[in-house]
């Protein structure tokens, strides 16, 4: 019952956090993720995909209807990630970095093609200029939009596992940690 409690939590964080950086229009930024960062560091890979699909289950009433839900298979990708990293010794600071590298990638791999269908390419982000950028000096809408949507997610996601890192290895918040270490 309670990794359904931190599940649940987690997600309601993503979305708030999502929302409110794209509300202030930040660039290069989203903190979406750090919920299904955080379960998959501590529930493991099954509990961070569940909280990530929940997420982007909970994002449709908020603009982008059922048009969130294929999203949810980069989220279920980060809790991969992670949770492989996490598996043996914890998540250090150097294994969210090197989470944060990889997932710079993975999720611009699998969220291009779906970006591409459901909107050309553009979704409002402070991505979108750096794509239109990339587009208006000659790049394919595919190049631009995958190349953009890296450079964004390099600075989210390493930042998104260092704070979860941080937290987890923060003595005074291991006592509100999922797993007994």
């Amino acid at each position: 019952m309670r990794l359904v409690v931190y599940c649940a939590l987690a997600a309601v964080l993503n979305v708030v956090l999502g929302e409110t950086v794209a509300a202030l229009h930040i660039p290069l930024l989203f903190l979406d993720t750090i919920g299904t960062i955080y379960m998959a560091v501590e529930g493991g890979i099954l509990w961070g995909a569940l909280t990530g699909f929940v997420s982007n289950f909970l994002l449709m009433p908020f603009g982008g209807g059922l048009m969130e839900l294929p999203f949810a298979i980069v989220s279920i990708a980060v809790a991969i990630v992670v949770g492989l990293l996490a598996r043996h010794n914890g998540f250090s600071y150097r294994k969210a970095i090197i989470a944060g590298l990889i997932l710079s990638v993975v999720a611009p791999a699998i969220g291009t093609p779906i970006r591409l269908w459901l909107y050309g390419g553009f979704t409002g982000s402070g991505t979108d200029l750096l794509i239109f950028t990339l587009k208006a000096s000659g790049k394919s809408m595919i190049s631009s939009t995958f190349m953009g949507t890296v450079v964004g997610n390099f600075v989210d996601k390493i930042l998104s596992c260092l704070i979860v890192a941080a937290l987890v290895n923060q003595p005074r918040f291991k006592r509100f940690l999922i797993k007994q270490h």
